[in-house]
């Protein structure tokens, strides 16, 4: 998953839109029915009766289902695809190749930066982080099992003073792992619920919302505390012991009274997801504030979740999915028979892409917005301060972004969240080391400024490898190998290490600079060769920035096989998958795409308040004039302040501009859409110098689209979700400059989500989006 959770400590103690006004009269019997309910686990309002068939989604997922009124609520075990392996079992992990050994072989990324192949922003993994604090968390607190670490390991160049990395096996559900497969249990419930902003339990609800701590959330205001508009700390209401739980690891370890407090306990884990977490808790105070006073306190509060919680949907299923690349069916409505509970191995293995996790953020401001005192506690805290007239910039490097609630205000939520908007990494086998070697960890005194980089070693005493983590969590939960799990999945079990990867061998080079016969433990072998941007230009080594691909000294593969031992059925499923070549348009290999599209469909096929299946929506709309379509860019907009004329239109996405400049442009519209079907506009430009004698446009639907037999200018094919338009016999020349306007068709879609394609490309290359 996204979490970061390998030591985790636990405190003990679509278009912009004009907004109707919210009417001022009472609403409707028919409305308030939506609303009036207790939102206590378990327990049914009196006046239930005028529901009308609407129901409020209880805090813990419990009901959401009324057939399996457990499926997907919290503290139940995670769901399998493939069976468990265990060597006895039951419960003892596998013997396999030591999980640090593979990291430095597999996952070191040799100090060099690798950013999205698809220009998706650090917008992509921060939302899927927000999302997997939304639906899982494996209970903790399971025996010790450390990783050994070998410092004579001819790869190894950090120190560990305390001989191996801490690892901590998850708790086995009960009633497991003795007599049968042992199981581990998701602490939160797995729907897409906005439970990371409530909560899972009305106590820390309660806490959350403004008004008194008294176990009676009747009493409550319909507002999310926000003291400064921003998240409260452990200390909001007094005593720090008395607040939630939360957990804290890192700089915020020696001062856990000034932990942030949200409704998932991993608030604080970095500063991305702390601004994203805030974001959405003033997104319900300003849903609040839009609705009519006659409303009583706990139907503005059911209103403003109910809003959010379709919001979070929305954004996922029309911007965040499409943009990776993940492909799903056409929506054909709630299933009763669909368990939306995680599965391990989607929990384990597929939704763990920590590649993706860039490693720093950079704020621009111009001079005067922060004053000399605030940049010189930025210093303190380790953040660099480029004082550059108009071009000032602050870098925060991940390593300091950790545990530091303090950074959120002091830089401020628009800045934070304006970082995003840089390219992430690419999703591939390489983790930056503030992840696979120093995560959480605390430099030595004297060396606070070297926190990333090839100068990293010297500044830590201790090894915390979250690449090995991964590793090691899957043989935790009894993960079957890689090519058992793609066989899980429907896919062919791969036959070498060059069909994972993709590459032309998987033998190790005869190379000088290489030891010959013993290839994979020289540090040489992992040297970055060359490196090439967006567009497949040559980009210098070393670059901290533009690069989207590289080739090292030696493959993937053949350190794989090497790893290994040549034995491919032996390959960990979390390192198979990360290796494996993406497909097109996709930020993912073949089985990371089917693991997520399985369980994203099903977490929303399975959930009764989807938002395409939910009529209170569509009520409210029309009564208060308060619609959850909404794009991420405009609830930025809305809650952080940040003009929309300076945000792309899709956050997920570097802007065009920001690339290197593509030789054609693409402007895709959907011109009108009814009842089940579309119709589209395309305007093709050729902005390159050479003239344009034939073209051919690729991209990929998301949402299960289909095109019709009815299009005009072009001709149209799909295969799966990749459609093909081919010039038609009259229009295929293009001079430089030259535009091609009114290609288009009409195409069928689930009136749930018509997400737009993310990235075209004209004759095999990278257009921009107009």
């Amino acid at each position: 998953m996204y979490h970061f959770r390998p030591s985790v400590r636990l405190n003990p103690t679509p278009a912009p839109r004009r907004r109707r006004a919210a009417k001022t009269a009472a609403v409707s019997a028919g409305l308030a029915g939506v609303l009036v309910a207790s939102v206590l686990i378990g327990t049914q309002h009196a006046n239930a009766a005028v529901l009308d068939g609407f129901g409020i989604e209880s805090i813990n997922g419990a009901g959401n289902n009324v057939a399996h009124p457990t499926w997907g609520q919290t503290n139940t075990p995670y769901t399998r695809v493939a069976p468990a392996r265990y060597a006895d079992g039951r419960s003892q992990m596998v013997a396999a190749p030591n999980s640090r050994v593979i990291s430095n072989r597999i996952f070191n990324d040799s100090n060099q930066n690798v950013f999205s192949e698809h220009r998706i922003t650090q917008w992509g993994w921060t939302w899927g982080q927000f999302l997997d604090h939304t639906f899982g968390l494996a209970e903790g607190g399971g025996p010790a099992a450390n990783i050994a670490f070998d410092k004579s390991d001819p790869l190894e160049s950090f120190t560990n003073d305390l001989g191996s990395i801490g690892f901590t096996r998850d708790a086995a559900a009960p009633g497991t792992g003795t007599t049968n497969a042992r199981q581990a249990v998701n602490t939160v419930n797995s729907y897409l619920d906005a439970s990371a902003v409530y909560g899972s339990t009305n106590d820390r609800l309660e806490w959350l919302r403004d008004g008194p701590v008294n176990g009676n959330l009747s009493d409550n205001g319909p507002t999310l505390m926000l003291p400064n508009n921003f998240l409260p700390r452990a200390t909001a209401r007094g005593n720090a012991a008395t607040a939630p739980t939360m957990a804290t690891d890192g700089r915020l370890a020696a001062n856990p009274a000034k932990r942030m407090v949200a409704g998932d306990v991993r608030a604080n884990e970095n500063i991305a997801l702390t601004a994203t977490q805030t974001l959405f808790a003033r997104e319900h105070n300003r849903i609040v504030g839009l609705l009519p006073a006659s409303l009583s306190s706990e139907e503005k509060f059911q209103i403003a979740r109910r809003v959010v919680i379709a919001e979070q949907q929305y954004i996922t299923y029309n911007e965040f999915l499409p943009s990776m690349g993940v492909s799903i069916p056409a929506y054909t409505g709630y299933k009763s028979n669909v368990n939306t509970s995680l599965t391990t191995d989607f929990a384990t293995v597929g939704y763990r892409a920590h590649s993706q996790i860039h490693g720093e953020f950079g704020v621009a401001f111009q001079p005067g917005h922060y004053t000399n005192a605030q940049l010189d506690q930025m210093r303190a805290m380790g953040i660099e301060v480029n004082l550059a007239g108009a071009d000032s910039e602050l870098v925060i490097p991940l390593g300091v972004a950790f545990f530091n609630p303090d950074a959120v205000p002091l830089v401020g939520e628009a800045e934070i969240l304006s970082a995003l908007a840089e390219s992430e990494y690419n999703n591939d086998e390489m983790i930056d080391n503030q992840l696979r070697s120093t995560l959480f960890q605390i430099p030595v005194p004297g060396n606070e400024g070297c926190l990333d980089g090839p100068t990293m070693p010297k500044c830590f005493k201790g090894v915390s490898d979250l690449a090995a983590i991964d590793i090691e969590r899957g043989r935790d939960h009894g993960m079957v190998s890689y090519n058992q799990l793609r066989q899980a999945y429907g896919l062919a079990p791969k036959t070498s290490f060059t069909a994972i990867t993709g590459e032309s061998t998987d033998a190790f080079p005869r190379d000088p600079a290489l030891t010959p016969g013993n290839e994979n433990n020289d540090p040489n072998s992992i040297d970055f060769m060359s490196t090439k941007d967006i567009a497949g230009n040559p980009i210098a080594l070393g670059e901290a920035n533009g690069a989207t691909s590289g080739v090292k000294r030696t493959t993937t593969a053949a350190r794989l096989r090497a790893t290994y031992g040549g034995n491919i059925n032996a390959v960990d499923a979390f390192v198979g998958m990360s290796a494996e070549k993406h497909l097109p348009g996709s930020e993912f290999g073949e089985l990371q795409q089917a693991i997520w599209a399985r369980q994203f469909t099903a977490l929303r096929d399975g959930d009764r308040f989807f938002y395409g299946n939910d009529p209170a929506l569509a009520l409210i709309k029309s009564q208060l004039g308060i619609d959850f379509h909404t794009t991420l860019a405009q609830v930025v907009s809305r809650d952080a302040g940040t003009p929309l004329a300076n945000m792309n239109d899709n956050l997920f996405l570097v802007p065009d501009d920001d690339l290197p400049a593509a030789t054609c442009s693409v402007d895709y519209t959907i011109t009108s859409s009814w009842n089940h079907q579309f119709q589209t506009n395309f305007k093709i430009t050729n902005t390159g110098t050479q003239p344009l004698s034939s073209w051919t446009i690729g991209y990929q639907f998301a949402n299960g689209q289909q095109l019709s037999n009815q299009s005009w200018n072009g001709a149209f094919s799909q295969s799966g979700n990749t459609v093909t338009v081919r010039n038609a016999s009259w229009n295929g020349t293009l001079a430089p400059g030259a535009s091609l306007d009114g290609v288009g068709f009409i195409g069928s879609w689930d009136n749930a989500a018509n997400g737009l394609p993310p990235n075209f490309a004209l004759n095999g290359q990278r257009c921009a989006r107009e």
